[in-house]
């Protein structure tokens, strides 16, 4: 118990002795892990774990060719349309590229690229459809964590090819 307690303190002294650059750096890998995060668990088609990633209050926007097609606000809301949209797809893959963020103390806006490749079935044919999606991110850092506030995706082009 005693070298518990001696790990705890000087991992909170390690802590408040952060540079204000290895903070920035810090939030910059823990913003990409949230971006990550929610691809990797898209995959899985884990909707419920993907809601760990927002704020309760959360809205996320879908664009395509640039025009506002839907809006989910909470994360009730959000899981369920998530949930209808991977359940139409028998393999879901996201490839994540660059990002770039903005960092300002416990809030971030950041641009991610990411490839979004769907697989579906309809009648012994299957379909692969090919996404070019960004998203544009409000994050919040709520208890130590960063999370998702307000996210807009855009799939700016597609690809449709049969298999």
């Amino acid at each position: 118990m005693k070298k518990l307690m001696i790990t705890l303190g000087l991992a909170a002294i390690a802590t408040s002795c952060h540079s204000p650059a290895q903070q920035d750096l810090e939030d910059r890998v823990a913003l990409k892990a949230v971006v990550d995060e929610f691809s990797i668990l898209a995959d899985r088609k884990d909707v419920d774990a993907q809601m760990d990633l927002f704020t309760d209050d959360a809205v996320v926007e879908s664009y395509r060719n640039g025009v506002l097609g839907s809006t989910f606000e909470g994360k009730e809301a959000i899981g369920s349309a998530f949930g209808g949209f991977l359940s139409q797809f028998e393999t879901v893959y996201h490839i994540n590229g660059q990002q770039q963020v903005t960092i300002d103390g416990e809030r971030a806006s950041g641009t991610s690229y990411c490839l979004v490749v769907l697989i579906s079935t309809t009648d012994s044919v299957n379909t692969k459809l090919t996404w070019g999606v960004s998203y544009e991110d409000e994050y919040v850092k709520q208890n130590g964590t960063w999370l998702i506030e307000h996210r807009k995706s855009y799939f700016n082009w597609q690809s449709t090819e049969t298999l």
